[in-house]
């Protein structure tokens, strides 16, 4: 289906610049900042060698219009984490305030709901409204992954023939995210001083993708283990 009918000429669609970046409310989840961290971080070396020109974006709470709507809020998502490729990081040296769908028309490759009450939204299907409908219909990112910390578990849907379909986990109760390279699980352990269940990345052989703050960590373990002191 196509969900917006675009004209020959743009100038009446506004772009980032001109559509509301914050609808104004408080962020739902505390934890929703350090996970979203956590992903950026750890995935960003594998997207440097995935896009050597530097073609990439990554959204955190950044609301994708799709559709022209009065208030214009009305008309967005706002994923708490999604990628998109093949996309320039700035838009005419300007940071992106938004994502929107009729200015570039590459849909996001994979996006992420941090689930912050009981799931109820992040897979309402009702036509137009509906978060997972939107998602499914309109956005059609090809992976689509629910986050739940309380239930320690994530649902990740695979878009296939214009319906997500639901991904079943691998023997380490991974998810395959293939054109990335890589799989999306649960980590137990403690970042930022929290120990919780936390959405991460592993590579393909089942390593953990760390953050920069653990590759250093490891790399000065093994300095010591070699009696060398690593620099402070």
């Amino acid at each position: 289906m196509t969900a917006i009918n675009l004209a020959t000429d743009l100038t009446p669609f506004p772009d980032h610049t001109q559509l509301p970046e914050s609808n104004g409310t408080f962020v739902k989840n505390w934890q929703e900042h350090p996970q979203s961290i956590l992903l950026t971080d750890s995935i960003t070396p594998v997207l440097k060698k995935l896009h050597p020109d530097a073609q990439y974006c990554i959204g955190q709470d950044l609301g994708i219009y799709w559709r022209l709507t009065d208030p214009p809020e009305r008309g967005a998502e706002a994923p708490d984490w999604f990628y998109v490729p093949n996309v320039p990081p700035l838009l005419d040296g300007i940071t992106r305030r938004s994502y929107v769908l009729w200015r570039e028309f590459i849909a996001p490759l994979i996006v992420l709901e941090f689930v912050s009450g009981n799931g109820n939204e992040e897979r309402d299907k009702t036509p137009w409204t509906g978060k997972f409908w939107i998602y499914e219909q309109v956005i059609r990112p090809a992976f689509y992954g629910i986050y739940e910390v309380k239930k320690s578990c994530v649902e990740v849907y695979h878009l296939i023939e214009g319906q997500y379909q639901l991904l079943a986990a691998n023997e380490r109760g991974h998810y395959l995210i293939a054109p990335l390279g890589v799989e999306l699980g649960i980590w137990h352990g403690e970042y930022q001083n929290a120990e919780l269940p936390w959405l991460r990345w592993w590579d393909l052989q089942g390593n953990l993708l760390l953050t920069g703050e653990e590759r250093a960590d490891r790399l000065a373990a093994q300095l010591r283990s070699l009696g060398i002191e690593p620099e402070a």
